[in-house]
């Protein structure tokens, strides 16, 4: 690639890089939420390791964003794998999401589900397979 980088693969990777510090984000809210309201819902779905739980997982799926995201900056063939997995599971939330209750929610329902298509179609378009494949740290 001659030492200049793909400008897709820097979309790709801002994307997965705003998901995941979203991932963090929430989890970091949760943690707020938790400390400051304390737990709330109905008994059987709110305590304290479930909450603990849903923290860890938010955390540790926004680090392996994040890293995906620094594996699209360098172009990592590998970072397409994990990628193209979390947007299917951004389409698999976002899509119920649009039937929220509340605008907010459904906003963020149409960025996540739209962020999810664009990473999709640009994460498989040929260039991109171009640049994976000609970088010095891609498959070929």
């Amino acid at each position: 690639m001659s030492g200049r980088r793909h400008p897709i693969l820097a979309v790709l990777a801002a994307i997965a890089a705003i998901q995941g510090l979203g991932l963090i984000g929430y989890a970091i809210y949760d943690i707020v939420q938790g400390l400051t309201v304390g737990l709330t819902g109905p008994k059987e779905v709110s305590n304290l390791p479930g909450l603990v739980l849903q923290i860890v997982i938010f955390a540790a799926l926004g680090s392996g964003l994040l890293l995906v995201a620094r594996g699209w900056w360098g172009a990592k063939y590998g970072a397409r794998a994990p990628f193209i997995v979390a947007q299917l599971l951004a389409l698999v939330v976002g899509v119920p999401l649009l039937r929220a209750p509340d605008s907010w929610t459904q906003q963020v329902a149409i960025g996540l589900i739209v962020a999810a298509v664009v990473g999709l179609v640009l994460a498989f378009i040929p260039p991109v397979t171009r640049a994976l494949l000609e970088s010095p740290d891609g498959a070929g």
